[in-house]
């Protein structure tokens, strides 16, 4: 039987590349984004090398719209069987001069945005288990000065592939989360000032923005998806080209008993640095 994918944010970059990567394994792909225009042009490339696909136009940061997304989805294809929540949007900005409306747009985009996926998908999804995966950031597992909208949304997506992981295992659904180093339209920017910056300072590019590709990301989550271990669930994949990092939940560092004990303890630690 056929497994049907419904992809977020799926018109350009990250997303397009897993639309595109998923159809060529064989999945009837659902094409989410915000303008018609490039959806259309994804489900063309798709149809034209023999896929399956059709297109939703929608926010989803609009709980009504996502539910009459999965509705439709479900009614062209029978059900779903692989939600990719990677719709994404970036306000950067100093938290001193973050505005309520960048601050509230990005986390709507991406926090409240999977859980109305996540949210509206399962009453089909725990018919038959599947998979969910969710895309974080280095922003949410680091911090990330000037993105405090960003890094808390993402911080958030790493509580929700924590929680979700295990209230969703009697139903054979797996939730991950990966966290991608890809230039995109939405990382060019950054990436392009960063290089200008480095130039004129005579710095070398720092290692950290030496990134892949959308291709590998997709290839990576095709490989991932394939992969038969029903514990593989609640991990944080870091994908860098070809290289893959397997995040940690944090873990206590120490344990002191008592307000002073810590204290003291924390005031020489520093002392000895």
């Amino acid at each position: 039987m056929e497994k049907t994918v419904l992809i977020t944010g799926a018109s350009r970059g990250i997303g397009r590349s897993m639309a595109l990567q998923l159809a060529r394994s064989g999945y009837q792909v659902v094409v989410n984004g915000t303008q018609q225009k490039l959806i259309d042009t994804v489900i063309e490339e798709i149809r034209m090398a023999g896929g399956k696909a059709f297109g939703y136009c929608a926010s989803v940061a609009d709980p009504e719209a996502v539910t009459a997304m999965v509705e439709a989805m479900v009614e062209r294809y029978g059900g779903i069987d692989v939600l990719i929540h990677n719709a994404g949007n970036l306000m950067d900005s100093k938290c001193l001069l973050m505005s309520d409306e960048q601050w509230r747009s990005v986390l709507d985009v991406h926090l409240n945005g999977a859980f109305y996926c996540i949210q509206r998908v399962l009453p089909y999804m725990t018919q038959r288990g599947g998979d969910i995966l969710l895309m974080t950031s280095t922003a949410g597992l680091q911090g990330s000065v000037g993105q405090v909208n960003y890094s808390a949304a993402k911080a958030g997506i790493l509580g929700m592939v924590w929680t979700l992981a295990e209230e969703l295992k009697r139903y054979f659904i797996r939730v991950n989360a990966v966290a991608p180093a890809a230039l995109t339209d939405m990382t060019r920017p950054v990436m392009e000032h960063l290089w200008q910056k480095c130039a004129l300072r005579n710095e070398p590019y720092p290692e950290f923005w030496q990134v892949g590709n959308a291709d590998d990301v997709a290839l990576f989550v095709v490989s991932l998806l394939v992969q038969p271990d029903q514990e593989l669930t609640g991990e944080i994949f870091g994908i860098n080209g070809s290289k893959v990092t397997r995040w940690q939940k944090p873990v206590p560092v120490s344990t002191m008993y008592g307000t002073e004990a810590f204290f003291t303890s924390w005031n020489n630690r520093k002392e000895g640095q």
